[in-house]
């Protein structure tokens, strides 16, 4: 399993409207496409910072999930209109889980 580590930093006080609509829209509609979230975490030493881990079967998957998911409807026509305003910054590193380390739901 490949896995993006994410981590987000976002304007101040707006993480938990921020993860409302995370958990709420973004994570149903990567579970649709087949990809796995293991989060939100949060971080304890900064409330505008959290974390997550997006899950793909393989390296040759992650590009057309990635493509369907944003360039769907709901990523084009209502999400990034929200969400992208509310980010500061984020960052993304790319792990390879070869024996299965990371038990999903």
């Amino acid at each position: 399993m490949i896995i993006e580590m994410r981590t987000y930093k976002l304007k101040p006080g707006r993480r938990s409207e921020f993860l409302e609509i995370f958990r709420g829209k973004s994570m149903p509609a990567h579970a649709d496409i087949g990809m796995k979230i293991l989060g939100p975490f949060l971080s304890m030493e900064d409330p505008d910072t959290f974390f997550f881990m997006r899950g793909f079967p393989d390296l040759e998957s992650r590009e057309p999930m990635k493509a369907k998911f944003y360039e769907g409807e709901l990523w084009k026509n209502e999400l990034e209109q929200v969400l992208m305003p509310m980010i500061d910054k984020y960052d993304v590193v790319l792990v390879d889980d070869p024996i299965g380390l990371i038990r999903w739901a």
